[in-house]
């Protein structure tokens, strides 16, 4: 069976960051995506080498038009590819594509059932909406970075994963697929403004409630989540690889102990916060006496939440992720699989990234162009 999303049809409008991470999980999903490249430039350096490479995963599973957006056939053509849409997807500053004549009311007006999807950093509106950004930055304004990283240095970056991906790209997918189900009662499109700033926000929900309840603090790694808690931190083996444990619930700690041969009593006052920081130094010291393959040996598979802290190199090898299919191979990079798993329509990833423009013709035939005016739209340069 085709993935979920089969028969859907998105333009993306190729950037960086989190809009190509959403199209990836939409054309993983089974969506016809095309991507709307900038027309290479011979003359100009390429900043990003690693894009239309094998090596560019965010682009797989999809075909790629090229399009100069400066001339106005281009910009008729691609307004032309909208009336076929159900999706547009894109991230580029607020007003980038109104002043190209592409914003949302153009595009609805071409298509009103269209979902015209739009990722930023700060968010459609704002007075930062203008300004410049970065993951970080995004994360830092939610609340979120402050609340990572160990207390007695400054908030630790969370790599792009929960602003970019998490945060924006995430939020930006899970919103156009309810806009396309929306649409397909009322028959009305609409503009879905995913920023980063609020999807970050959105995953510490959890953390905000705690704190009005009370029960988080402000400090970091003074809390049960964030490294304060020594039953829920990682740490350092014999041969300078790292383990993390979790043991939260009173049984699972107590396995914990047991297996590891734990008799301090001190080790017993699980809760008592005061006694946090000397458990955690004991942790420590207990946890440096044996490699991380040895304390694999002991804890994995069992209660104690426990995992070996592995490196990109080895997270695919592992015998958990091996069986589960996790990571596949294709074109000789090992990359994550689609996610989430269904039952029936199992999602797969389609093609390899594609270099800007490669699929230009097929793309137009298959949306319904003519050869001829296929020929016609290549021989004037539009395409």
């Amino acid at each position: 069976m085709p993935g979920p999303l089969s028969g859907l049809k998105v333009i993306e409008m190729v950037g960086i960051g989190p809009c190509p991470f959403a199209a990836m999980m939409l054309a993983d999903m089974g969506a016809d995506v095309i991507r709307i490249d900038r027309k290479p430039d011979p003359n100009a350096p390429n900043p990003y080498p690693i894009l239309g490479t094998k090596f560019d995963v965010m682009a797989r599973g999809r075909r790629s038009l090229a399009l100069d957006l400066k001339d106005p056939r281009a910009r008729q053509l691609l307004l032309d590819l909208v009336a076929k849409a159900d999706v547009l997807v894109e991230g580029f500053r607020p007003g980038v594509m109104e002043r190209l004549g592409l914003g949302p009311d153009s595009c609805l007006d071409r298509n009103p059932r269209l979902v015209y999807g739009r990722v930023t950093g700060w968010g459609q509106s704002g007075p930062l909406s203008q300004a410049a950004g970065h993951d970080l930055n995004y994360v830092a304004l939610s609340g979120m970075l402050h609340a990572m990283g160990r207390a007695d240095g400054p908030p630790a970056p969370p790599l792009n994963l929960v602003g970019d991906f998490g945060g924006g790209a995430m939020m930006l997918a899970f919103g156009v697929v309810c806009a396309v189900l929306e649409a397909k009662n009322s028959g009305k499109g609409q503009v879905v403004d995913a920023a980063m700033t609020d999807g970050a926000a959105l995953l510490g929900a959890m953390m905000y409630g705690l704190r009005a309840f009370g029960s988080w603090k402000g400090e970091r790694e003074a809390n049960l989540l964030d490294g304060g808690a020594p039953f829920y931190d990682c740490y350092a083996c014999a041969d300078g690889k790292f383990i993390s444990i979790g043991a939260i619930e009173p049984q699972f700690y107590a396995q914990l102990l047991a297996l590891a041969g734990v008799e301090d009593p001190q080790f017993g006052k699980q809760w008592r916060q005061a006694d946090w920081p000397e458990l955690k130094r004991k942790f420590a010291a207990l946890f440096a006496t044996r490699s991380r393959a040895e304390w694999s040996a002991l804890l994995e598979g069992t209660d104690v939440c426990f995992a070996p802290v592995l490196d990109m190199a080895e997270a695919p090898r592992h015998p958990h992720n091996a069986a589960r299919g996790t990571f596949v191979e294709r074109d000789g990079v090992t990359q994550p699989a689609p996610a989430p798993r269904f039952s029936r329509t199992e999602p797969e990833i389609g093609a390899r990234p594609s270099s800007p423009g490669q699929d230009g013709a097929a793309v137009l035939a298959d949306w319904g162009w003519s050869a001829a005016s296929v020929e016609a739209l290549r021989r004037a340069g539009v395409v």
